[in-house]
């Protein structure tokens, strides 16, 4: 999809949308659909773009997946997580209705806010900030989006990890195909593992230090990516397409952990997630990192995440 027609999209939609950087090298921020924002280069979009979450509603029965990168509550399932407090797998109501404001814009950067209610699956409200500070720095054949994702407590209360788990956890989406996959380098194979109960050890190779896994769009997984692997990369060749996401690292008062997609009476893991592969069988996947929490989570406690994404095209 052209740029163009993505923000014509939004306006006839009656949705707001705001053009950081530019059509050759710049992000669509799409303010009233979960923020998310969208990668231009050369005037084309890059992400995944679903036509029908941008011109409708996700409800509770029907979630109109937008594409795009976006930033969701971490963890998703387990007896801490955001996406089960009704019992059934659901994104927060909070998410979904949030009309992110623009509160800073200049030049190729831009910062936009939302305050958003959440339930956990104890069923216990933690009140919080969402932030997105998003800078655009064009290249040659590139554009890099750095992004620092930020979700503050805003609640009295103060908590532990035996009550509460919150941590930012940026989801960037594409369309694939045969070919796709992801790489990264890792020569410990104990340190990627499978968040679901399927086995997708047969979607990978690992060659001269490097884990390719397979993002064709036919197989569903997920896998968590431990703390030591430094960056991810999806590669579409049909495409020439290129992208890797790199996250700053944790400060030494926040640490990783378990985001998977597990059942609400399941306890959370001891294995922190830095980075995440999700494909699905319906042809797209995602490349995802994750921050951290405190150990005690606070009034005013701010779990913060830096994520750099490069998007690169080569002439097919």
């Amino acid at each position: 999809m052209r740029a163009q027609q993505l923000l014509k999209a939004f306006s006839q939609a009656g949705k707001r949308a705001f053009l950081v950087g530019d059509l050759n090298a710049g992000v669509i921020v799409a303010l009233d659909l979960e923020g998310r924002w969208f990668g231009i280069l050369n005037g084309e979009i890059l992400n995944r773009v679903n036509p029908e979450a941008i011109a409708g509603q996700s409800t509770g029965d029907r979630y109109l997946n937008p594409g795009g990168d976006g930033l969701w509550p971490a963890p998703e399932g387990t007896k801490l997580g955001y996406q089960y407090a009704a019992g059934a797998w659901r994104v927060p109501p909070g998410l979904l209705a949030a009309r992110f404001q623009l509160t800073r814009s200049a030049g190729r950067s831009v910062t936009i806010r939302a305050e958003i209610d959440l339930v956990n699956n104890q069923g216990l409200g933690i009140p919080a900030l969402f932030e997105r500070r998003i800078t655009v720095s064009p290249g040659r054949a590139a554009v890099t989006v750095r992004a620092l994702e930020s979700i503050t407590y805003l609640g009295r209360a103060t908590w532990g990890r035996g009550d509460c788990l919150l941590a930012p956890w940026s989801l960037c989406q594409f369309d694939c195909r045969s070919g796709c996959e992801v790489v990264f380098p890792c020569r410990r194979k104990a340190v990627v593992w499978d968040l679901y109960n399927d086995r997708s050890d047969g979607q990978r190779t690992w060659v001269d230090g490097f884990c390719h896994t397979r993002t064709d769009g036919k197989y569903r997984y997920q896998i968590g990516i431990g703390a030591e692997v430094p960056w991810i990369e999806f590669r579409d060749p049909q495409r020439g397409l290129t992208v890797r996401r790199t996250s700053d690292a944790l400060t030494l008062a926040q640490s990783h952990i378990d985001i998977r997609d597990a059942e609400p009476t399941t306890s959370p893991g001891g294995k922190g997630v830095r980075y995440s592969v999700y494909t699905d069988a319906a042809g797209f996947m995602e490349i995802e990192a994750a921050g951290g929490c405190p150990v005690i989570l606070r009034p005013d406690s701010v779990m913060s995440i830096a994520v750099n994404t490069r998007f690169a095209v080569t002439e097919k």
